[in-house]
């Protein structure tokens, strides 16, 4: 009965049209298998035309001399690639199906082309290459190879048109949210480079609608993932960047609407990262060294003459107050769409700290997309600076990507230096929690309640940055950066987490844990 619960939990959001997608689809692969049904591999297809885009963002080194290296996970391939590798997960298989090294610093047009035609060779034998998702990006990242090195090849560009009817054959109307983006994005350039109105149409039915309901009103993309963030900000660049440098070939009317949406991604960006050196905070499924970082983000928006719109956090839940001494981020927000929430995380009332631009208090991130215990752990409240109850998660993350029961914020009053929220996802339990925070210039109050029915096993977590050495001393938490004491007479545990500092690879940061019942005040003074 639990699980049949959990399950209607998670499905109860749905909408109807990815319902609908799911349905369609499985019964349409059934009937395919039985029927023999293969896609065309050499399809006719339109001349395309010669296009210009400046310099975009070089990607992170990940291929040398047939070494490839993707979420720290290392192969070779002497001979022939492999291009079904699945020894390390799904998402490593995604990563070599991208394409996304034929556009790091090293790759010459001679070994890009190489691995094009590596790949055609072996296409029809591919498995996860062929879903809609990595097609969708190696169809973007071909098409910028080409113009980059005005590459005009009849095998190539015939593979790219027999992939692109693949992808609209297969949109990820049964996902939504990123998935689709990416499509809408991958037909953009598709339809730009066979100079196709009919692709670029459909481009546009997807583009305009999704970036209007993913892109929040502060700028933030909805699923509040900052990687996610930044990588929807790179599709859209790259957009732009074509519209801008190939109005001769086909102009597109709404040009302005996208480059609004991207100096409003901008606004967030900027105001959720920390420090001068915009360093990402790991919320939700983030993780460095996947999207570009936003320093180069920025430069490349520089580049195409945009700007970042000044904006105030408020749609995405997130708050932060910052002064001279220290920076801090709360999140008193939703866990992100309720029909997509694959990257969202049991973080009801977390915070982040930094202290004179150090990381002190933070989120632990993520080190794996697998459907694994890790994967759990890392997604739930436990591992990230809030209160748990019973040690049950105030929303109940599951199945790698899945979401059942889930918190919602109850109430929420915010005053110049305070802010006060609520969740009701411990109402299974009969409680609620109510945190508060308190600005002062050199003290951060923290005020924790518990009411209802299971009060006595409250607990908060507070996860110290790895390069963070905490003691204790009289029942406080001692460092350079100050001190944080706690009313509870409780002692305070002091134990050790993983803290990801990519995928497949993590460091031992401290963690502190402090029961308490019914309230707790957390007093962080700052030197």
């Amino acid at each position: 009965m639990k699980k049949l619960f959990r399950l209607y939990h998670t499905l109860k959001y749905l909408k109807p049209i990815q319902i609908a997608y799911r349905l369609y689809y499985m019964i349409r692969k059934r009937w395919r298998n039985l029927s023999g049904f293969r896609y065309n591999w050499t399809p006719n297809f339109p001349a395309p035309r010669q296009l210009k885009m400046i310099p975009s963002i070089s990607n992170y080194t990940s291929y040398q001399a047939g070494n490839f290296v993707f979420l720290n996970l290392e192969k070779s391939f002497s001979e022939n690639i492999d291009w079904n590798y699945a020894a390390y997960g799904k998402l490593w298989t995604y990563n070599l199906n991208y394409f996304e090294y034929l556009h790091q610093a090293t790759i010459t047009k001679e070994v890009g082309l190489d691995l094009i035609h590596n790949y055609i060779a072996n296409i029809a034998q591919a498995k996860d290459g062929l879903e809609p998702f990595p097609i969708s990006l190696r169809i973007i990242n071909w098409v910028k190879f080409l113009i980059k090195h005005q590459i005009q090849v009849e095998e190539i560009n015939q593979s790219l048109y027999a992939q692109l009817k693949v992808l609209l054959d297969h949109l990820e109307y049964h996902l939504l949210g990123n998935h689709l983006l990416e499509n809408g994005f991958a037909l953009f350039f598709a339809g730009y480079y066979f100079n196709e109105p009919s692709i670029l149409e459909k481009a546009k039915a997807i583009l305009i609608p999704e970036l209007e309901e993913q892109i929040l009103a502060d700028g933030a993309h909805f699923e509040l993932s900052p990687m996610y963030h930044q990588l929807m900000l790179y599709r859209l660049l790259d957009c732009i960047n074509l519209i801008n440098n190939n109005q001769d070939v086909m102009p597109f009317k709404e040009g302005a609407s996208l480059r609004e949406k991207a100096k409003l991604m901008l606004g967030w960006m900027e105001e959720i990262s920390f420090s001068d050196r915009l360093e990402m905070p790991l919320l939700n499924d983030s993780v460095e060294g996947i999207a570009p970082k936003a320093a180069e983000l920025k430069a490349y928006a520089k580049n195409l003459e945009l700007g970042s719109m000044s904006i105030k956090l408020k749609d995405s839940g997130y708050r932060k107050f910052k002064n001279e001494q220290y920076e801090i981020l709360v999140d008193i927000g939703e866990i992100g769409p309720s029909y997509i929430p694959g990257h969202a995380h049991s973080d009801s009332l977390n915070f982040i700290l930094y202290v004179k631009g150090k990381a002190i208090l933070v989120d632990p991130g993520i080190s794996t997309y697998e459907k694994n215990q890790q994967r759990t752990k890392e997604r739930s409240s436990h591992m990230h600076n809030t209160v748990v109850l019973k040690q049950q998660n105030s929303s109940e993350v599951w199945g790698g990507f899945r979401v059942g029961r889930r918190a919602n914020i109850t109430s929420l009053i915010e005053k110049e230096n305070t802010i006060s929220a609520s969740h009701n996802g411990y109402r299974f339990l009969n409680t609620e929690h109510q945190r508060s925070w308190r600005f002062l210039a050199q003290q951060i109050e923290i005020t924790d309640i518990v009411s209802g029915k299971e009060t006595t096993q409250a607990k908060a977590f507070f996860h110290f940055h790895p390069e963070e050495k905490v003691k204790l001393q009289d029942n406080k938490i001692i460092s350079q950066f100050g001190q944080i004491s706690f009313s509870s007479k409780e002692p305070i545990q002091l134990e050790n987490y993983t803290f990801a500092e990519g995928f497949n690879k993590t460091q031992n940061g401290i963690m502190a844990i402090i029961a308490f019942n019914k309230k707790l005040k957390t007093t962080i003074e700052i030197k």
